[in-house]
């Protein structure tokens, strides 16, 4: 089997030959990109000034699998001729029509993230930055789309703060936060893989009585932890237990409200760290801290100062 340096060459040196006809004639290129939380190996086959990604890295997991080389390339050139035949023609020239009603913020950890936040604009928000993702689709197979970075954001005539506009705007126009109860999620969860509606309510119920975990995120449940930036719903949820919260950041893409007068900060936090080691994917962990919501000030601060402010 080949060592990940030598597979690398090889992608680069043969995936244009299990393109189609039609792509041959364009650039191949191969970068190290930073990833939220982490850095990969992204090849792209160049066709404007948008163009899909594919993981060399998440490529070699699957080879490791396999060890079918020519299988590996075969299925990654299916999909990149999939996504370059349909990205709308709109997204395949970079300009501020096309981009103006499609920026959202998102939310990632700022210590883990130093080298992507050097590249891109950006805010902090306590230990997270807000950063800015241009999204490209939107169908029943989900979303694409590319952070955005500052060559872009300089190639659209944007500032950050006139991106911070757009995106607060757009982000809950296209991702309206959505507030439900925990054990709402879970009869969700198990009567979508085939249970019936008795006996989740069984289940959930006998092991969650009267639960005061609240899950935050958004309608397409894709990083909803931006939601605590439009801090209204934190408003209603903290009205409706007539105390404070503290916020858990179960991931990029949701967070979890608890009242703050039943819990320990420091306590949750360790539960938070331990939960990102072993359940979440290193690309998805948002902080190992807890934040809490003043209902009174309307404002969110820090609850707790954990040491390891890294996510990996």
């Amino acid at each position: 089997m080949m060592n990940y340096e030598l597979f690398k060459e090889m992608v680069e040196k043969e995936f244009i030959n299990y393109m189609p006809q039609e792509f041959k004639d364009f650039k191949l290129d191969i970068q190290q990109v930073n990833k939220i939380n982490r850095s990969l190996d992204s090849l792209t086959v160049v066709t404007g000034d948008v163009s899909p990604n594919i993981y060399i890295n998440d490529l070699y997991e699957k080879y490791k699998e396999c060890e079918d080389f020519q299988k590996v390339l075969r299925s990654a050139a299916k999909s990149m001729t999939y996504h370059l035949r349909n990205i709308p023609k709109k997204f395949m020239q970079c300009d501020y029509s096309n981009a103006k009603d499609n920026l959202i913020m998102i939310v990632i950890n700022t210590e883990q993230n130093q080298k992507m936040l050097s590249e891109v604009p950006h805010r902090e928000f306590l230990d997270l930055s807000i950063v800015y993702r241009w999204i490209i689709n939107r169908d029943d197979d989900g979303l694409s789309g590319s952070i955005l970075n500052n060559h872009l954001a300089e190639k659209l005539g944007l500032t950050e703060e006139k991106i911070y506009q757009l995106a607060v705007e757009n982000t809950i126009k296209l991702f309206p936060p959505v507030v439900k109860k925990m054990e709402d999620i879970l009869l969700e969860i198990f009567v979508d893989e085939g249970m019936s509606l008795k006996e989740a309510e069984t289940i959930v119920m006998g092991s969650m009585p009267e639960s005061q975990m609240y899950i935050i995120s958004n309608e397409e449940k894709m990083y909803g932890a931006a939601a605590m930036l439009y801090e209204n719903e934190l408003y209603k949820l903290a009205t409706s237990f007539k105390t404070n919260l503290y916020i858990l950041p179960s991931s990029i893409h949701e967070l979890i409200a608890v009242p703050a007068n039943v819990e320990d900060p420091n306590e949750l936090a360790e539960m938070v760290a331990e939960i990102n080691i072993n359940q979440v994917a290193l690309d998805e962990r948002l902080s190992n801290q807890v934040y809490y919501y003043d209902k009174d000030l309307r404002k969110i601060s820090l609850a707790t100062d954990i040491l390891n402010k890294r996510v990996d």
